[in-house]
């Protein structure tokens, strides 16, 4: 076994943690939060009802997409998103890596495509739109994410954080976080694992504040979507 498979083996394990009594702080904060959250849920859901009846009409796809995802201490969950590619995207990814050397690194890079032939056209507006996430308002309410903290991620990308993972799991992932208001896709992958470390050390209710405030200019400017 390599170096960096038992890396990505040992961090694949749930990272324990002992159970504590919240304080009143934080039982005020939840309240908040599911207050929030509630209000973000009735104010959203017309827009969100308009676009799943836009992507079922441009294909009779499924509306949602779940990925499985890693979350708090490493416990698994499925991260909810409007659908933004085609019915057979799978096979279109495999037809991509086995004939284009580029994107097969660009994929081993980033987990990711710039140019993905898989995502359709209202899926490609929803994504630079960041309106596909919307969705995650539901892994909200289900306490597996909070509106701050580190984008969830999946199972293959855990040996890269190397010892920073159990960073990485000492907070829920979030919708939003340092990562997504510094550039998203034009960052790179080690940046995103350092920042991503260093929101679980330093978080705080005003960085949380701030992050949120500096979301919608962030969303706006379009930049690193795609």
């Amino acid at each position: 076994m390599t170096e960096l498979s038992y890396v990505g083996e040992v961090a694949r394990r749930p990272v324990p943690h002992a159970p504590r009594l919240r304080s009143p702080e934080e039982v005020c904060a939840e309240g908040v939060r599911w207050l929030l959250v509630l209000a973000i849920a009735i104010f959203i859901l017309p827009l969100m009802v308009m676009i799943a009846l836009a992507i079922r009409a441009h294909d009779g796809g499924p509306v949602f997409f779940r990925h499985r995802r890693v979350g708090h201490h490493g416990k698994a969950f499925y991260c909810l998103k409007f659908r933004t590619m085609s019915v057979d995207a799978e096979a279109r990814l495999r037809e991509v890596l086995a004939n284009d050397p580029a994107a097969r690194a660009e994929w081993a890079r980033d987990f990711k495509l710039r140019d993905d032939p898989r995502v359709t056209p209202i899926g490609r507006f929803l994504r630079r739109s960041s309106l596909d996430e919307l969705p995650q308002i539901f892994n909200l309410m289900r306490g597996e994410m909070n509106l701050v903290g580190p984008r969830p991620i999946v199972e293959a990308e855990v040996a890269r954080y190397g010892w920073r993972y159990r960073h990485y799991c000492a907070v829920k992932p979030g919708i939003t976080g340092l990562w997504q208001v510094s550039g998203r896709n034009d960052v790179s992958y080690r940046t995103r694992v350092a920042m991503d470390s260093l929101y679980a050390r330093r978080r705080s209710t005003m960085l949380d504040i701030w992050l949120l405030a500096a979301t919608l200019p962030a969303v706006l400017s379009k930049r690193g979507c795609y």
